[in-house]
């Protein structure tokens, strides 16, 4: 279990909250994963939890997924400020 310890905090990375930077993040994240699967080669217990607390994240819909933004999860309250959202 001790390669879960490089696993886990990537579930707590929160989505940007500007939208048009979803994509570049779930880009990053899916590299990021996939590099260190390919280079780590973490057990089989330790990707096998992952991927369940990846899919139960995901398929929730709380929100944090990195994957898709869910359709009816609604965007935050600072995604419409031009403030956030920027120029």
């Amino acid at each position: 279990m001790y390669c879960l310890q490089w696993l886990l905090p990537v579930l707590l990375i929160p989505k940007p909250l500007n939208p048009a930077l979803w994509f570049s993040h779930s880009m990053f994240m899916g590299f990021y994963l996939l590099s260190f699967l390919l280079e780590r080669k973490p057990c089989t217990i330790c990707a096998l939890v992952f991927l369940a607390a990846l899919f139960l994240i995901c398929y929730s819909c709380w929100g944090n997924c990195f994957l898709y933004h869910c359709a009816d999860s609604p965007l935050p309250e600072s995604a419409h400020d031009p403030g956030v959202v920027g120029t």
